[in-house]
């Protein structure tokens, strides 16, 4: 028998009042918590927070609070890498941030969603797709990148687009939901 955090973990159908689950969750808040009510100007605290919060969190990298995830652990962060005031990161699922990433204020990473039928979501089934963000995008803020999504290298998208599918490298993007507009120049 397999327990509702190996199904999240798998990508099944899981729910989330698992105790186990509860207590991944508690420890994401107190973390972010902590995180977010830190003095701004300590910025060893905050890398120190971060490092324990997500699977990873890389060399140079920043994420301005307010920040807040699910878990933490299902969220990886490559170098250089900064996420302006209001990140969230609903990580169910795998969230991968690459290198030289530039997000805007209140970008929004949604791994997690719902059974479309009334029954399943009522009994309060979820499940969650993971999102890859690639080396040196830029996310323009409140940009909104939905379950299952994989963003090219060098991709932009435009402020509050919606990215509903995949995006390929070396493209920008606008709109909702987001589409191609052109290649970026060289």
């Amino acid at each position: 028998m397999t327990t509702m955090r190996e199904r999240m973990l798998a990508g099944e159908l899981y729910r989330a009042d698992d105790p186990a689950l509860f207590d991944d969750m508690n420890r994401a808040a107190k973390l972010s918590h902590q995180l977010n009510t830190a003095d701004p100007t300590d910025h060893a605290l905050r890398r120190r927070l971060l490092t324990e919060l997500l699977g990873r969190f890389g060399e140079d990298s920043e994420i301005r609070p307010p920040f807040r995830c699910d878990y933490g652990y299902q969220t990886f962060v490559g170098a250089r890498t900064f996420a302006n005031f209001g990140l969230i990161s609903l990580d169910v699922a795998t969230v991968t941030i690459g290198d030289d990433v530039q997000m805007g204020p209140n970008v929004q990473l949604l791994t997690a969603w719902h059974p479309v039928a009334a029954g399943p979501r009522r009994d309060k089934w979820e499940a969650a797709s993971p999102i890859v963000i690639g080396d040196n995008v830029w996310l323009g803020g409140g940009v909104i990148v939905l379950p299952g999504v994989t963003i090219g290298d060098n991709t932009v998208v435009g402020a509050g687009a919606v990215v509903t599918k995949d995006l390929p490298p070396n493209v920008v993007a606008v709109g909702n939901p987001a589409r191609v507009i052109r290649e970026v120049e060289p």
